[in-house]
């Protein structure tokens, strides 16, 4: 079944999802955050069919998110790099990952902790807030067309 394609709808989030909403190109996208370059890393990391991890890569470079450079080893390979637009989709993937955290563990139940490089502090919970700092919740936002 052919999905319908969301890349000429109006609303921000149906794009948004149109290019990144199914699950293994969101997967690829945190092994990319996470250092992984060569096609050969995102393969054994997802365990995914290798035509399909190529036709999501080719999506992802296709739209900018990724680019392709040469190894940096020199190598005959080549590897994906996140660019400016694919690294500026960090904080959706912080997002996702701290709802999850949030509502998917048990008490107690063992995750990995995403940190400060720097300080080795988790990372604060992300907020919404409005333009003067104020916190916002769902319902102090309005959509306007």
């Amino acid at each position: 079944m052919q999905r319908k394609s969301l890349k000429t709808d109006r609303c921000p989030v149906a794009r948004t999802l149109d290019l990144i909403g199914e699950w293994w190109s969101l997967l690829i996208l945190r092994d990319a955050f996470r250092g992984k370059k060569r096609f050969s890393e995102f393969q054994q990391s997802l365990g995914l069919a290798k035509n399909v991890l190529s036709a999501r890569l080719r999506k992802l470079v296709d739209n900018g998110i990724l680019e392709i450079v040469p190894a940096s080893d020199g190598s005959a390979y080549h590897e994906y790099v996140l660019t400016e637009k694919g690294n500026s989709l960090n904080t959706i993937l912080v997002s996702l990952r701290q709802w999850g955290e949030a509502n998917l563990f048990k008490p107690g139940e063992k995750y990995p902790t995403l940190v400060d490089r720097k300080c080795s502090q988790p990372v604060k919970p992300l907020e919404l807030r409005s333009k003067d700092g104020r916190l916002l919740k769902a319902k102090d936002v309005q959509l306007l067309r």
